[in-house]
């Protein structure tokens, strides 16, 4: 794992909202090292979208429509129980 990334993937997850924090710093930590290519890639992508949005991916009001994305966010959404 590339620390310098890591680190670099800690700060953008330090986000506006403290809820978006709780989250992305969450799946960071917990689930980010293990994940695939593929998803790490999604988490990638994820990180750079603005917080009004991503909240409302996260709290369910709107679905997203990369695949990818969208099973991301719902495995983020079930770990931490918002499902």
């Amino acid at each position: 794992m590339d620390e310098v990334l890591f680190k670099k993937l800690q700060w953008r997850c330090r986000r506006g909202m403290k809820e978006l924090d709780v989250l992305m710093q969450g799946y960071l930590n917990q689930m980010y090292r293990d994940a695939p290519a593929e998803e790490q890639q999604a988490f990638h992508a994820l990180v750079e979208m603005p917080d009004p949005e991503l909240y409302h991916y996260f709290i369910g009001k709107r679905t997203m429509e990369n695949t990818q994305l969208s099973e991301l966010i719902e495995k983020i959404r079930k770990a931490f129980n918002l499902v």
